[in-house]
């Protein structure tokens, strides 16, 4: 991904045309790095994210809805007292940096004007937001603090005044003419996607190189056209938002002649980044708190495929157990050819068509009798071990199975489907129950809540994000003529339609989340089943989310993940 100097400018235009002149109605922080406004500008509400994410720090419009905690954080309560009421007067990037100022007029506790600057760095691991009282000339408070024990050079502390990052010698693209930018460039020294990254401010590598790309085996020319083109539209705030597809990894907010295929294209720059991000953080948030749920999951997952392995091996040997019940019948006809402290016999072999001769072994500290005796036990125990492995790898392959849907369900799952996760396996006696408290009454389990979606005609879709939600769906929250969706024998989500006879658009749509929210949601094609609810059943002491189903047809889709976000969710 490449949020940089020029996304940086070209979201920067996008908010001064969108909400500056704009009041601050509403400040909520759903995380410790992201902070959400709402914005009342041209006679709409707009809500405004701005995130110090590690990851995924960026600052745009967003129609994502975010769970914001009971109690608001320290900072959020800060930022509301000075800023809400407050208008934005502009919105403006430091130089071509990643760096953008909030200036916001607004009212003091007895009544006076005064201004305050809220400031967000998009730099990585280092991005930060930040409260400035301009008139005082210091920090009022800021998401991430840098105390001078860690950088005395630049503290980001409470009552210390503001510093911008140390500047890196580069030259702003909008000051740099293309004759001067074709100047700088050595092109006896090769490398030259790393020159221009050293030369020009707010230019990724990925830019640089395009700019290659785009001059090819040009000379000092070519170099020069391509970075006048690029100039020209950053200067005319010229853009073409994009996120390619090949590469999710990937989006820019002009044209790349690197990537002239499988791009999809957005109307603004805040549509474009909010599909790219929309739940990326989330899903990291999410993977972290169940990592280690994640990894008993697999755990479980690989020690049944250890015993199936192991029972393989067994059942393999119990294939012999036949010729011990041979062995143990010529020996019996042929007793009166043994004495006792024979070590073999070589009998006539009458299962053998030509009447062949054969050797037995035998064990001289037994009588003959007790030699056939003990072939016939062989015999007895290793069928019967036949019976019981081929039942214990039963079990162990429907453990897999159980074990891959609810790995499937932690990778895709929200995070409050994870709780629901861990306390099905704490019923199902895999993982140590919660210790009562002392002194307060049982915690009734709260109802399990599906996710639900509005298809394009207002159907509604209802999808179970775990085993506990599947069954509630399917067994409690249905009607028997709803239509339930699930992708063909792979593990995924249960998908109900509250229709009895829905339209086609409506059938394909939740035909696609029942694919997305599957274990083969990067597949080209995945083959989805649909019928009605009165013909799926839970069998008899199944597993949870476990069912069968007849009466079936086949619908085949391709995954797109952004068509989860386009489907208005109602949760």
């Amino acid at each position: 991904m490449s949020f940089d100097g020029i996304v940086t400018r070209a979201i920067t235009h996008e908010l001064n045309e969108t909400i500056q002149s704009g009041r601050i109605m509403k400040i909520y922080q759903p995380t410790e790095t992201e902070l959400v406004f709402t914005v009342r500008s041209q006679r709409k509400n707009h809500t405004l994210l701005l995130s110090a994410h590690p990851s995924y720090a960026r600052f745009h419009l967003t129609e994502d809805q975010y769970n914001n905690p009971k109690e608001p954080p320290m900072l959020c309560m800060l930022l509301r007292k000075h800023l809400i009421g407050g208008f934005i007067e502009s919105i403006e990037q430091v130089s071509m940096e990643r760096i953008v100022k909030f200036q916001v007029r607004t009212r003091n506790e007895v009544g006076d004007e005064t201004l305050k600057t809220l400031v967000i760095e998009v730099m990585g691991k280092h991005s930060n937001i930040l409260l400035i009282d301009e008139e005082e000339g210091h920090m009022l408070d800021s998401i991430k603090h840098l105390p001078p024990s860690q950088n005395r050079h630049r503290t980001i502390m409470p009552g210390q005044p503001y510093k911008l990052p140390p500047e890196q010698g580069k030259i702003n693209p909008v000051e740099l003419e293309p004759e001067t930018f074709i100047k700088k460039l050595d092109f006896n020294s090769g490398k030259m996607d790393k020159q221009i990254l050293n030369i020009v401010m707010g230019f990724s590598p990925m830019m640089t190189k395009e700019i290659v790309h785009q001059a090819g085996l040009g000379g000092a020319n070519a170099y020069m056209e391509a970075y006048r083109n690029i100039r020209n539209r950053i200067l005319e705030h010229d853009y073409e938002p994009q996120v390619h597809l090949a590469d999710r990894e990937q989006f820019y907010v002009v044209p790349l002649q690197a990537f002239t295929e499988k791009v999809e294209n957005y109307a603004t720059v805040s549509q474009m980044l909010d599909d790219y991000y929309s739940g990326k953080a989330e899903r990291d948030r999410v993977k972290q708190q169940a990592g280690d749920l994640h990894r008993f999951l697999k755990n479980e997952r690989d020690k049944n495929l250890r015993k199936i392995k192991k029972h393989q091996g067994t059942l393999k040997k119990s294939e012999s157990a036949a010729e011990y019940q041979r062995l143990g019948e010529l020996l019996t006809a042929h007793m009166h050819l043994v004495k006792t402290g024979d070590a073999e016999v070589t009998v006539i072999d009458y299962y053998d068509p030509d009447q062949s001769e054969m050797t037995i072994e035998l064990n001289p500290n037994k009588s003959p009798s007790d030699n056939a005796q003990n072939y016939f036990q062989t015999y007895q125990k290793m069928k019967k071990s036949k019976e019981v492995v081929q039942k214990e790898i039963t079990k162990a392959e429907d453990e897999i199975l159980y074990f891959e849907r609810l790995i499937q369900q932690v990778e895709s799952a929200r995070e409050e489907d994870i709780e629901e996760i861990r306390e099905e396996l704490r019923e199902q006696g895999y993982l140590k129950k919660k210790p009562a408290s002392k002194g307060n009454k049982k915690n009734k389990p709260s109802k399990p809540s599906p996710e639900s979606f509005e298809s394009s005609d207002g159907t509604l879709i209802y999808v179970g994000r775990n085993n506990k939600q599947n069954e509630y769906l399917t067994n409690r929250l249905a009607n028997k003529t709803d239509i339930w969706l699930h992708a063909k024998d792979i593990p995924g989500s249960h998908v109900v339609i509250r229709d009895e006879d829905p339209s086609e658009d409506t059938l394909f749509e939740a035909a696609q989340l029942a694919a997305n929210f599957s274990k083969s949601s990067r597949s080209s094609t995945v083959p989805v089943d649909y019928t009605k609810i009165r013909h799926v059943k839970k069998p008899s002491g199944a597993k949870p989310g476990y069912v069968t189903y007849d009466h079936q047809q086949t619908l085949f889709v391709t995954p797109d993940a952004s068509f989860v976000k386009k489907l208005k969710s109602r949760t």
